[in-house]
C-alpha cells in the first residue's frame, strides 16, 4: 500500500479506504487509486482482509458492523405486519446475527429522507452494506436514492429490480409453479387453473405464469387453462370469477389469494372434494391449505451472505452484471387437496 500511495500521492490510509471503496474517499479519487493498484498488480488477501475487519471492530463476540435493511414498501409497519414480508426480515435478521452484523431499519417513502440524507446517516453508522425488502407494486426504486445505490454494496430480495439493476435473491417462482404442477398431476388432477393478480406476476417477470404454461405443456390442448389474472376487478364483480370457472371448468387452483376459498364456496364447491385449492405462498397463518413453501427466510439469508460476500470483495455501486440467488420451493400437504 506504500508504494500505491507514494505513485498516488496519498496515504497509507487513504489508499486502504479507497481499495474497500469507502465512500469517504471521493469516487474519482478512489478510481485513480484503484487504477494505479491495478497496474502495480495489487491483489487484496481474503484472510486478512477478514483479520483486519476483526480489529477494526474492536469486539469480536458482538457484532462486526452494520448493515441496513431498507423496507421498501408503501406501509412504514411492513416489516411486522405484512403476510409475506416479516419472513424475509426474520431470515435477515438470522444471518446478520450469525454473521456478527447487526441491522439498521429505515423506510424509503419517508418523506424526510433522500439519497443525501440516508448516505449521510449510513457513514455516520458505520454501516457498510444494503439489502432492500419490500418491493411489491414496482421493480423500481425510488429515484431520490440514486447516490445510495452507486455508493454502496447493495442487495434487493424478493423481486428483481430494473431501475437500478441491482443483485438479488428470490424464490425460484417458476419451479414453484412448475413443482406445483407437477404435484396436482401425481395426485390425479388434470385440469389445473391459475388465479393470479396480473400486476404481481408482472412484478416477477411473468415467472408464475412461464412455469405454469411449462407444466401445461405435458397436458393435452383441451386440459390447457387458461390463466385468471382479473382478481382484483373480481372484489366489485364477482361474476368475472364465476364465469372463469363455468367456462375452465378447473378441477384443482393454484393462487397466491386465500380469498378463493371463499369464492369458490359462495358458488357452492366444496373443497376439496369438488375443486382442489393451492397455495403457492403457504403461510404459517393458514396451515390447513396444501401449497409450496417459498422459504422467504432463507432470501432473506442469501441477500446477507451476498451483500457481506460484496463488502470482503470491495464492491459498490450499480453492477455491471447483476448475480441473482435463487431460492427453490418444497411442497406443502394441507387439507385444501384430495
Amino acid at each position: 500500500m506504500s508504494t500505491i500511495g507514494e505513485k498516488a500521492g496519498v496515504s497509507k490510509n487513504t489508499v486502504s479506504l479507497a481499495l474497500r471503496n469507502d465512500p469517504q474517499i471521493p469516487e474519482a479519487t478512489r478510481q485513480r487509486i484503484q487504477q494505479i493498484a491495478n497496474e502495480l498488480g495489487y491483489q487484496r488477501n481474503p484472510t486478512v482482509a477478514h483479520l483486519m475487519a476483526e480489529l477494526r471492530s474492536g469486539n469480536s463476540t458482538g457484532p462486526k458492523a452494520s448493515l441496513a435493511l431498507l423496507n421498501a414498501n408503501q406501509d412504514p409497519q411492513a416489516f411486522t405486519r405484512h403476510p409475506t414480508i416479516p419472513t424475509y426480515v426474520q431470515g435477515c435478521q438470522r444471518r446478520a446475527r450469525q454473521m456478527g452484523y447487526s441491522l439498521d431499519h429505515f423506510w424509503l417513502h419517508d418523506p424526510e429522507l433522500n439519497g443525501r440524507r440516508l448516505n449521510q446517516i449510513l457513514r455516520a453508522r458505520g454501516i457498510r452494506g444494503i439489502v432492500v425488502v419490500g418491493l411489491m407494486r414496482s421493480n423500481r426504486l425510488p429515484e431520490a436514492f440514486a447516490e445510495t445505490w452507486e455508493q454502496y454494496p447493495c442487495v434487493v430480495t424478493g423481486v428483481r429490480t430494473r431501475k437500478p439493476a441491482l443483485s438479488f435473491a428470490c424464490t425460484d417462482h417458476h419451479i414453484i409453479t412448475l413443482r406445483a404442477f407437477e404435484n396436482v398431476l401425481a395426485r390425479g388432477y388434470r385440469r389445473p387453473g391459475l388465479v393470479l393478480d396480473r400486476t404481481i406476476d408482472q412484478l416477477v417477470e411473468g415467472r408464475f405464469t412461464a412455469g405454469y404454461q411449462i407444466g401445461q405443456s405435458s397436458l393435452p390442448s383441451q386440459q390447457r387453462l387458461t390463466p385468471f389474472y382479473q382478481v382484483a376487478e373480481t372484489e366489485a364483480k364477482p361474476q368475472l370469477f364465476q364465469q372463469w370457472i363455468e367456462h375452465e371448468k378447473p378441477d384443482v387452483i393454484f393462487t397466491l389469494y386465500n380469498k378463493v376459498h371463499d369464492w369458490v364456496q359462495a358458488l357452492g364447491l366444496k373443497v376439496p372434494q369438488d375443486i382442489g385449492l393451492l397455495q403457492l405462498e403457504h403461510r404459517a397463518a393458514a396451515p390447513e391449505w396444501a401449497g409450496m413453501n417459498q422459504h422467504n427466510d432463507v432470501c432473506g439469508e442469501a441477500a446477507i451472505d451476498m451483500v457481506i460476500s460484496m463488502i470482503h470483495s470491495g464492491e459498490s455501486g450499480v453492477p455491471p452484471y447483476p448475480r441473482a440467488t435463487l431460492i427453490s420451493g418444497s411442497w406443502v400437504d394441507g387439507q385444501t387437496v384430495r
